[in-house]
């Protein structure tokens, strides 16, 4: 995984806009209505090259695919695993449900095509991981970089975590949550080998680590949620044996919404839990307004030594765009806090576009975000480096 040696590098955590064609396509495919797979196909290919394109041309250091093949960051999985089927059950956020005319809001809606991520299926059998889709999807991803020139520093492709997997599809097959969680980590390493194996950085997103705590563990005791942590954490070690910990970087949010977050975990209680995942670099929501103090949590030697940080220095939850001078200031105080420069890389909250058509960002605005993530590290990087630094 390369650090910023010489200037602050920039990344994503994953979802990009999606092409409306696209986004249609997806739709119905999830809602099990028939497609043309060969029109399909064309689109996806299309919006990889164009996301693609896209990042280069604002200046991203650390691109992917902008998830153009998958429908949902997690509700992807129901194509590469076995015994999935029915329907999940999920509970709405705490923190949307307690307030009436959020949820008067929320009703309004647009109209768009979307994939509605609690209709995921239920495991109803043995989970295995279903080779080919993952081979497939990175071998496109590396003949569109190369037709592109490789404009990227490093590529990377991501991931759900064992947790995240077990609660969006869960569990009415195995005796136990452990049990469930044995197997979602052993199919999901199959996916993680894969991605590391092709060249790519795999990028683990899990939510689950900390949003979980206001949606299915909301009015249970805070240990019970520490303990499901711990759980995870251990599965995700276990999935990742083998697997270099600098190619791994871990991406943990309390929920890619526009919404409340007042009943959100501190970061300080997760983080003794949080910091023991064998990975390279931990991806942290810092950017939105219920979250950014807690990069003092990272202060004074709490953060170690051998990780990257990617803070997230741009809201994925709202259409201000954020000047590059705040941008700046944001990176540099992550620098200050962990004590290194080098070991900063500018980020982003979450996606774009986690699942698709639930993106609080117009897709232009997502593009211009972006630009001021970009300009905002050249900005930090005259800060921490000096002006004669390379660019």
């Amino acid at each position: 995984m390369r650090a910023s040696q010489t200037r602050i590098l920039t990344t994503h955590t994953g979802s990009l806009p999606r092409a409306p064609k696209l986004a249609q396509l997806h739709a119905r495919r999830f809602a099990g209505e028939p497609v043309d797979e060969a029109e399909f196909a064309a689109q996806v290919a299309a919006g990889v090259a164009q996301a693609i394109a896209a990042q280069a041309r604002v200046g991203v250091d650390i691109g992917n695919n902008g998830e153009a093949p998958r429908d949902s960051y997690v509700t992807y999985v129901r194509e590469r695993l076995t015994g999935l089927g029915g329907r999940s059950a999920h509970p709405m956020m705490a923190d949307m449900a307690r307030y009436e005319g959020f949820m008067a809001l929320l009703a309004r809606g647009d109209g768009g095509a979307r994939v509605n991520m609690a209709a995921a299926p239920q495991a109803v059998g043995p989970v295995a991981y279903v080779t080919g889709a993952i081979e497939a999807e990175c071998a496109q991803l590396t003949a569109a970089l190369k037709t592109a020139g490789d404009p990227f520093v490093e590529a990377f492709v991501s991931s759900p975590s064992p947790g995240l997997v077990a609660l969006a599809v869960q569990n009415a097959h195995y005796p136990s949550l452990e049990e469930y969680l044995d197997a979602v980590a052993a199919a999901l390493a199959v996916e993680y080998r894969a991605i590391v194996e092709a060249g790519f950085l795999l990028q683990i997103d899990a939510p689950d680590l900390a949003m979980e705590r206001h949606a299915q563990f909301a009015g249970r005791p805070l240990a019970e949620f520490i303990a499901f942590i711990r759980l995870v954490v251990s599965r995700l070690n276990a999935a990742l044996a083998g697997i270099p910990g600098e190619r791994v970087r871990l991406h943990v949010c309390w929920g890619n919404y526009e919404g409340p977050h007042d009943l959100d975990v501190g970061l300080d209680a997760i983080w003794p839990e949080i910091r023991k995942a064998k990975v390279g670099a931990l991806m942290l929501s810092l950017a939105n307004p219920r979250h950014a103090h807690e990069l003092r949590c990272l202060a004074g030697g709490a953060f170690p030594a051998e990780l990257i940080l990617a803070p997230g220095v741009i809201d994925t939850t709202t259409n201000y765009v954020e000047h590059p001078e705040v941008v700046a200031a944001r990176i540099v105080a992550a620098a200050e806090a962990i004590g290194d420069p080098t070991r900063v890389i500018a980020g982003t909250d979450c996606g774009f576009e986690s699942a698709t058509g639930f993106g609080a960002v117009a897709p232009d605005v997502a593009w211009a975000k972006l630009e001021s993530l970009t300009a905002g590290a050249r900005l930090a990087t005259e800060r921490l480096f000096g002006r004669g630094a390379v660019r």
